[in-house]
């Protein structure tokens, strides 16, 4: 069977249009990996900056907790020197009896403060370190995906895809000689092909 110029025509037209779909396709491929693989890094960046913060939140958590605890040292230090100063005034004993014991009382209940001021402060910047420990788990793990984001790699895939389909397609309309002789109609060839991919 022969063919008209228009049927060659076609069958030429369909295949540059599958090889510009295939270009079109390996460069799309390559931006959208670079693209991913540009997002990772960013993540791991941003993770890595909240790291960082969490661990200066734990040191000011830690210098806020010292800050307490010489506050509580100061105002129990006040509080016994003027215990001291109204005992004596009074001419009672500060070695001995309630007065000993009003001196013991109040350097127990600074020890309490100061330890409960210390616990808040470890408790706080355990809590900003674990986010600190969960972020830089963040940054490895976004890290690692954009190691295996290959630009090139998708590319090449997509070429590869797209080649195969050429190919086919080539092959094709030179079996039924649309391109180089054959036997079948080139536009029931196509007629098929497109069935088969819309089907």
């Amino acid at each position: 069977m022969t063919f008209s110029a228009s049927s060659g025509a076609l069958a030429q037209a369909s295949l540059i249009s599958q090889i510009g779909g295939v270009a079109a396709s390996t460069v799309g491929g390559y931006y959208a990996a670079k693209s991913q693989k540009s997002a990772a890094q960013f993540n791991a960046a941003m993770a890595e900056l909240n790291a960082r913060q969490s661990e200066q939140q734990a040191q000011s958590a830690l210098q806020q907790g010292q800050r307490q605890v010489a506050a509580v040292t100061l105002k129990a230090g006040h509080l016994k020197s003027a215990q001291r100063a109204a005992l004596a005034a009074n001419g009672v004993d500060l070695g001995t009896g309630s007065a000993a014991e009003l001196q013991a009382s109040t350097d127990i209940m600074k020890a309490a403060d100061a330890s409960t001021a210390e616990l808040n402060a470890l408790q706080a910047a355990w809590g900003y370190r674990m986010q600190g420990v969960n972020s830089r788990n963040q940054a490895l793990m976004a890290r690692a995906q954009a190691r295996s984001i290959s630009p090139f790699g998708a590319a090449a895939s997509s070429l590869l895809t797209g080649a195969g389909q050429v190919a086919n397609s080539w092959y094709g309309l030179s079996k039924v000689g649309a391109i180089g002789g054959g036997g079948a109609s080139a536009g029931q060839w196509m007629m098929g092909q497109n069935a088969r991919i819309s089907g």
